[in-house]
């Protein structure tokens, strides 16, 4: 239902029903439930407008389709809508390392603005819809709406403190440390979408969290069991109940909780 007013579709696009592509469908921003997220606050209606003219179009990506490739042209960022992706990149050696996951209302493609290419796949692990935004008319825009240029070199920052602290985590924690601070961190951007504080559905696989975390699959697997050994956490294959928050915490942070 929310679908339906969220795509104005023009009385011409409408004739021409037939012919569109999911791709083309006219998207705005100004009735978007999750602007919040992904577009800064307070913007004046002309501005939103502005935005609106901007972010024209979307596009559906099936569960393990892939919206960008490694060594692709860099031409957008693009607001998740709907799904969660991961990005990863191949080593040497032929395997996929995890290097994120990315849930809706968070930007995916900033890892192109440097050299003008992607580098690293972003591949759907559900269905999944994003919002297209050609980079070159935000850079164009930015400098109108002062307010979009300083989301966008906020959602950069947030992206560099991210990178960071999965720096640290894998440089210095031990296993549990490090998929406390995982569990931690999904659960609390989930909450951020007005999701449960204390419950989630994992939608990567054992595998692909422990490539992200530098852990073995078999790990990760006996660090969700001592978690629920422990009370901590209750597993149901991919649906995770999070008990007990505090003793989280303190397996990653042992000397602020005591």
């Amino acid at each position: 239902m929310q679908e339906a007013r969220n795509i104005p579709i023009s009385a011409d696009a409408a004739a021409g029903q037939h012919r569109m592509t999911p791709q083309t469908i006219k998207v705005a921003c100004s009735n978007c439930n999750l602007r919040e997220l992904c577009m800064p606050v307070g913007l004046k209606p002309a501005e939103l407008d502005r935005i609106d003219e901007v972010v024209a179009t979307r596009r559906k990506v099936k569960r393990g389709g892939t919206l960008f490739r490694n060594g692709e042209k860099f031409a957008s960022l693009y607001a998740i809508r709907t799904g969660f992706f991961k990005t990863c990149v191949a080593t040497e050696d032929g395997r996929d390392q995890v290097t994120g996951f990315q849930m809706a209302g968070e930007i995916i493609g900033l890892d192109g603005i440097v050299n003008d290419h992607h580098t690293c796949d972003a591949v759907a692990l559900e269905d999944a819809e994003v919002c297209v935004m050609p980079f070159d008319r935000i850079e164009e825009l930015s400098r109108e709406v002062n307010a979009l240029q300083h989301h966008v070199h906020k959602i950069m920052s947030r992206e560099i403190v991210r990178e960071h602290g999965v720096m640290l985590l894998l440089g210095s924690m031990r296993a549990e440390e490090r998929l406390a601070a995982f569990l931690l961190n999904l659960v609390q951007r989930l909450h951020a979408r007005g999701f449960s504080q204390s419950e989630l559905i994992l939608r990567m696989t054992r595998e692909e969290i422990g490539s992200y975390l530098g852990l073995k699959l078999e790990t990760v697997s006996r660090t969700f069991s001592k978690f629920v050994e422990e009370g901590t956490v209750e597993v149901k294959q991919r649906h995770v109940r999070i008990i007990d928050t505090d003793a989280l915490k303190r397996i990653v942070n042992p000397q602020v909780h005591h």
